[in-house]
């Protein structure tokens, strides 16, 4: 399954589903209209499976002026718990905004981890970007989506930064995918780090052209499969690798809705895509 929206990001939850995580098809309709959040967006909806079979989702629920993420729970990806509003960064009323949450279950420590993006003006050294667009990224665990811990700093490059991808490859062994958001590059790298939350170090060159973004990151055989969203020439793309140090597009080899925009890939029982499908037909 591959988490998904449609601009401008007010309808809700969609989803795409794939044998072969190669194909993908949508399922039609929306799945969970968006009420938290200042704007009521729903844009980069991310999915975890906790070990009790429960689906949490994070997602960005407002564009700026709400220092928050919005998040619900489901069982079956039809039925939905109620929605929250996770003032995560309210602590400094000088935010901006809480840009593309991202899920990770740290299997070492049994909890959750939320990854986003945030600009706090001033705070950092000012570079080529505007200061209210100065973005670094950040982290908070959670056992239950009820207490969070304090946002932390994940990961400072240097410049501006936003839409980050936690991988674990193998115990002690992290890759932390993201974009460089400053002009003109607007790209993707990576960084390795022995734990979930880093500390990250040895940043790639980038391994996507410029005007990307929102990494997402499946396993099929050996072989690691970035998906992306190539913004400017209005498609989306992949390259796999298996160290993370080459790449290889495979746009020839994938298939990708139109319209699809970033989310993150997630696996399920077929008797769950099963019924997604049928309750969208009745």
């Amino acid at each position: 399954m591959f988490t998904s929206f449609r601009e401008p990001a007010t309808d809700g939850l969609k989803l795409l589903y794939s044998y072969d995580g190669y194909k993908w098809d949508s399922l039609p309709g929306i799945y969970l209209k968006p009420e938290a959040g200042v704007q009521k967006l729903m844009r980069d909806p991310s999915i975890v499976v906790g070990p009790d079979s429960t689906f949490h989702l994070v997602w960005t629920c407002s564009w700026k002026g709400d220092p928050a993420f919005g998040y619900a729970s489901s069982k079956d990806l039809i039925n939905w718990s109620e929605q929250k509003h996770v003032p995560i960064m309210a602590f400094d009323t000088t935010t901006v905004n809480v840009w593309a949450p991202e899920l990770f279950y740290d299997d070492v420590n049994d909890d959750f981890i939320i990854v986003w993006a945030s600009t706090i003006p001033f705070k950092f050294e000012k570079g080529i970007e505007a200061e209210d667009n100065n973005h670094r990224l950040y982290y908070t665990r959670t056992k239950d989506f009820n207490d969070f811990s304090k946002a932390e700093l994940l990961y400072d490059p240097g410049y501006s930064s936003i839409d980050a991808v936690i991988v674990k490859r193998d115990s002690a062994d992290y890759v932390l995918v993201f974009k460089d958001n400053t002009r003109p590059e607007r790209n993707m790298l990576v960084a390795f780090g022995k734990t979930a939350v880093g500390p990250y170090e040895n940043p790639s060159g980038k391994f996507t052209g410029n005007f990307t973004e929102g990494p997402s990151v499946v396993k099929v055989g050996d072989e690691w499969l970035i998906y992306f969203d190539a913004y400017e020439k209005k498609s989306y793309d992949a390259v796999s690798t298996k160290d993370f140090k080459t790449f290889t597009d495979i746009n020839n080899k994938i298939s990708v809705p139109a319209g699809h925009k970033h989310g993150t890939i997630f696996k399920v029982k077929e008797s769950i895509l099963n019924n997604l499908k049928s309750a969208n037909n009745e």
